[in-house]
């Protein structure tokens, strides 16, 4: 478990296209930082030129043109103040491969070490999304909706606006987590703390209501759907 001091930063990218190694490049970079999991003022957004054309699809997804970026800094103009920015923090990104292969050639084009390197290791949502959540939807507009968080704004691809919703999904994933020692410790409703003697007070079992187990069968079976059939609730039988 991460301690208050943890400094994360929430990234995301805009690109020309999908292939960096085709010659695709970053368009723009947004970040947010989170400090002992709050989000702090400290920001870092920059639209970038590419010095090349924007693939038509890319363009759709963004909507950023080559118009709008002509008088916009290359990356080498930015590089050192980035990687002041994330250096040492811990990465926190959306399909990180996607994200990571495209800064790290960015970097390695002006001569500058790998994310590896310069950042405390990564955190990859989407992997973290697929096994909480296996077979479902887990984009982030999916993950927007299933955690309750408003992406109405959304209507293209921004990159600090992807960053900010991405960190509120972030730690509506991983609250559990973080809240796992204080709640084990801490003693409900400003009462006496319970000694490990015994003397503790019964547990109240409180067993799913009829409507709440026909709705948790409806989710086992969407589950099942969209799995083609592997939902291991299922094969386990009916819940007692």
């Amino acid at each position: 478990m991460k301690g208050n001091s943890v400094r994360q930063i929430i990234l995301d990218t805009e690109t020309t296209g999908l292939e960096f190694k085709l010659g695709d490049r970053v368009i723009e970079i947004g970040c947010v930082e989170l400090q002992g999991r709050k989000l702090t003022q400290r920001r870092f957004h920059r639209y970038l030129n590419p010095e090349r054309a924007i693939d038509a699809g890319a363009q759709a997804v963004h909507g950023l043109t080559s118009e709008f970026l002509q008088d916009k800094p290359r990356f080498a103009e930015i590089a050192a103040e980035f990687i002041d920015y994330v250096r040492g923090a811990e990465l926190v990104i959306h399909n990180a491969a996607f994200d990571l292969g495209f800064l790290n050639n960015e970097l390695a084009l002006v001569g500058a070490e790998s994310l590896a390197r310069i950042c405390g290791g990564v955190v990859d949502t989407l992997r973290l999304a697929r096994e909480l959540h296996p077979g479902r939807k887990n984009s982030l507009n999916a993950l927007c909706e299933r955690y309750a968080i408003d992406h109405s704004g959304r209507t293209l691809h921004g990159a600090l606006l992807d960053a900010e919703l991405l960190a509120e999904v972030y730690l509506a994933m991983t609250r559990g987590q973080e809240s796992l020692i204080m709640d084990l410790d801490a003693a409900p409703n400003g009462a006496a703390p319970l000694r490990d003697d015994g003397d503790r007070p019964r547990l109240k079992v409180r067993r799913a209501s009829a409507a709440e187990l026909v709705e948790h069968q409806r989710v086992l079976a969407e589950i099942a759907r969209e799995s083609k059939g592997r939902c291991i609730w299922l094969d386990q039988g009916p819940a007692s």
